[in-house]
């Protein structure tokens, strides 16, 4: 009982978010916490909905399956897709003469000698017969009445949703004055804004206080903040180590439900509703006891999909075989397609990413992603596919130019499948052999891909050209025949995960949501990661070095805490962010400025990129792409202009865009020259032509601008975190000595030093800003036995503008 105490102690309790920087007002902290609909007025339909979670997202989804009508056509067309596939499977098992079919059993015509040609009618067994060898079969019989148990169910499910959507239909048209035929013409950032503004003139939430873009989003991915912050800590998935595959990361839509099921809305759930934590979540002497329960859950649930895994299995296999064969024999490469993995729409998801953002990011980042994938070729592979190529193409050659000829060929037995699996190796050989105009540029390729999906393993710096660096990027980006195979594969391997894998791992879950969990009055219990503290959960290596004061194991791998935020902050404009995200932003900020007057003008920049003709045509390409592709050009770039006679980084160049993307339309102000010199407005022309800007509409541009700024951004913040790794692994510097890099700088309150002066111990700690804005003159040391890394500046609340106006009220 000592040692249980003592281990208890080494995990916090679980807190209430007190602090009055944070969402909730001071004063709300002991009130009850209620989540109701209160209207009055226009909206007087609209009273007592407890649960502004499922609220919220009815509105999203409504949103985005586009109305009502969809919502309905969409619901009815999959129930009818359920009967079609249980019938039709049961007609071919049960109606059809196949020996007939096949004419291995000639058809007696003695009524009509004339006739031999079988027909399909002929193949059709009499409604008696078929009803009789149904009849006969008794596990067909129990298969049909289980699945019409299932469709009943999801009859009554969609009736359900059917009232609820009408319900968010009549909320649509009469308090947020959206008519359904202009539904189509609404942004979610619109709807978004008329939401806030109905909390303003109408409570909708209780207790009162002022609704935010955060809180939306909370209710809406309070679940899926769990699930992404889990993945970040590498709680989840599970991974398995193969004989031949190597390291395999396990996560299909099958074992996502059952986790979901088990985790957030079962009856053994950690959530004793949408909104609240059980309270023996919340107290640490209860968390072995938890934890036996979890685990005993999962045990049971692992039990119960083992047992319906035939049923699962076979209906898996006729829903695949029915939507992928048709497609297989139309266009057999189609399954050489690549797409994002379930893990990777995880493991790339900021925190308070709603789905269609994260779907838009991800659509961006394919194209890169498959040219970075379709860069790596085996000579050997080449070779052996070129001759595997051409004896099957010479073989279909000739059997397409016999059915030409003569078309009886085609009755020869066997002869489509020999034509269509020759087909599919020549299409196959084909897809190893690699394009002699292709040129290996796998580093640039891949920074194309971090820019979009923002998050990349640290360790494929500098080794994009490997094969270990291509097999793990294969675990986010994989082919559509391994997606299919997984799905199929969920039913059996599922079952097993949840018995063996998923209890030993029971305490470490009950204790993640424990330790990041933080109750937020008038919004409930949430992951702690999803309000994008810094302060509590940034990451020192990562830009917040003096911002936060989370230890290691409270601390967002890979820079999710400081990127969500900048991310959220781009996409919600009028969204305040509490004090130390705003000294963050503005920290963020000032470093942008800085660097940017290392680098040559944008114009310089654009002008030396490789797609600087199309970005400055009338017919433009996207922002995004144009600048991401003048960034990686800028890359060791010499610049012709006298002024910057080194070579430019990537941070710099990155920088540079960065702060001309100021003013929301990419423009920067005349009259404020952004290095020593003339300024000529005309010449730093936006990174979208004037005809763009006037096709597009004002959300779409912001939201065009605000996607090319975080992708610079993303960019921006790995090259820093690159290069303090570098700068941490370089020999101690003497004593005392000045180290000016990037070179002394003028700042607008007198000299400052970028990279400071080494301490005494011989470590090189980051210079602050001087002069007359009173900075801070403290210099932060390591430890023995830490790597040497520079240390940011802290900086006072500046505001919170970064590139795009980000964080503007």
């Amino acid at each position: 009982m000592a040692e249980q105490g003592e281990e208890d102690r080494e995990y916090p309790e679980y807190r209430r978010l007190e602090d009055c920087e944070q969402d909730s007002p001071p004063g709300e902290e002991e009130e009850e916490q209620l989540l109701l609909h209160v209207t009055e007025g226009p909206t007087d339909s609209w009273h007592h909905i407890k649960d502004l979670d499922s609220f919220f997202t009815k509105i999203y989804h409504f949103h985005q399956r586009n109305g009502f009508a969809c919502v309905v056509l969409s619901d009815i067309l999959e129930l009818v897709q359920f009967l079609f596939v249980v019938t039709f499977s049961t007609f071919l098992l049960c109606c059809v003469d196949y020996d007939v079919l096949f004419a291995t059993r000639p058809l007696n015509h003695s009524h009509v000698p004339e006739h031999t040609k079988v027909t399909l009618p002929d193949a059709v067994l009499p409604a008696p017969q078929c009803a009789r060898r149904l009849r006969g079969s008794g596990w067909l019989l129990f298969l049909l009445v289980l699945a019409g148990a299932v469709w009943l169910c999801r009859l009554v499910t969609a009736l359900r949703r059917l009232v609820g959507y009408w319900e968010i239909r009549s909320f649509y048209i009469r308090a947020l004055g959206i008519p359904a035929e202009e539904l189509c013409n609404h942004s979610w950032q619109s709807v978004q804004a008329r939401l806030l503004a109905l909390q303003r003139r109408q409570p909708l939430c209780v207790p009162r206080r002022e609704l935010t873009e955060l809180d939306i989003h909370h209710r809406i991915l309070r679940f899926r903040n769990y699930t992404v912050a889990m993945v970040n800590k590498s709680l989840l998935p599970v991974r398995f180590r193969l004989p031949l595959l190597g390291p395999v990361v396990f996560l299909t839509r099958g074992l996502q439900f059952n986790l979901e099921l088990l985790l957030f809305r079962g009856p053994a759930a950690l959530f004793q509703n949408t909104w609240s934590l059980r309270p023996q979540v919340k107290r640490a002497g209860s968390r072995r006891a938890l934890a036996r329960g979890l685990a005993r859950a999962a045990v049971l649930l692992g039990v119960a999909n083992l047992a319906l895994c035939p049923c699962v299995l076979g209906w898996r296999l006729l829903l695949a075989f029915f939507s992928y064969a048709e497609g297989l024999k139309r266009a057999p490469g189609s399954l050489g397609a690549r797409r994002w993995s379930l893990y990777a729409r995880h493991y790339l998801r900021h925190f308070n990413e709603l789905g269609h953002e994260l779907q838009a990011r991800l659509g961006r980042g394919h194209a890169p992603a498959t040219k970075y994938m379709d860069s790596f070729s085996s000579p050997l592979l080449a070779v052996l596919a070129r001759h595997v190529g051409f004896f099957a193409g010479s073989v279909l050659a000739v059997l397409i130019v016999l059915t030409v000829y003569d078309e009886d060929v085609l009755t020869v037995q066997h002869i489509l499948t020999a034509i269509t699996l020759l087909g599919l190796v020549v299409t196959v050989a084909r897809s190893f052999i690699p394009d002699e105009h292709s040129v290996w540029c796998p580093e640039q390729l891949l920074q194309r891909v971090l820019a979009h999906v923002h998050y990349l393993p640290e360790h494929w710096q500098g080794r994009a050209g490997r094969a270990e660096t291509r097999a793990e990027m294969a675990q986010l980006f994989q082919y559509k025949a391994v997606f299919i195979l997984e799905e199929l594969l969920s039913p059996l391997v599922t079952p097993l995960i949840l018995i063996f894998a998923f209890p030993p791992r029971a305490l470490e879950i009950v204790d993640f949501f424990r330790n990041f969990t933080v109750e937020v009055a008038g919004v409930g219990d949430i992951c702690s990661f999803a309000q994008l503290d810094v302060r509590h959960h940034g990451n020192p290596q990562w830009l917040s070095e003096g911002h936060t004061e989370a230890p290691p194991e409270r601390q967002a791998e890979h820079g999710k805490t400081e990127l969500s935020l900048m991310r959220f902050a781009l996409s919600n404009p009028r969204w305040r962010p509490p004090p130390p995200a705003r000294r963050f932003l503005g920290h963020l900020q000032a470093q942008v400025t800085r660097d940017a007057a290392t680098a040559p003008p944008p114009r310089h920049l654009l002008a030396e990129g490789p797609l600087a003709a199309s970005l400055l045509s009338e017919d433009s390409a996207l922002a995004p792409e144009g600048l991401v592709a003048s960034v990686l050009a800028a890359s060791g770039l010499v610049a012709r202009d006298p002024r910057f006679g080194q070579p430019c980084s990537t941070a710099s160049a990155t920088a540079s865009l960065l702060a001309s993307l100021r003013n929301p339309l990419g423009t920067p102000p005349c009259g404020a020259p952004e290095s020593p010199g003339e300024h000529q407005c005309p010449e730093d022309r936006p990174a979208l032509s004037e005809s763009r800007l006037r096709s597009l509409s004002r959300s779409a541009l912001l939201a065009e601008v605000a996607s090319a700024e975080m992708s610079l951004h993303a960019i921006y913040l790995h090259q820093l975190h690159q290069e303090q790794r570098v700068l941490g692994q370089g020999p101690p510097l003497a004593r005392g000595q000045p180290q000016l890099w990037p070179p002394h700088q003028e700042g607008p309150h007198g000299p400052e030093l970028l990279w400071g002066q080494v301490s005494k111990d011989g470590r090189r700690v980051r210079g602050v800003r001087g002069g007359a804005g009173g900075g801070h003159g403290d210099q932060q040391g390591q430890r023995p036995g830490e790597p040497q890394q520079p240390h940011p500046g802290q900086h006072g609340d500046r505001g919170v503008s970064t590139g795009g106006g980000m964080g503007h009220s």
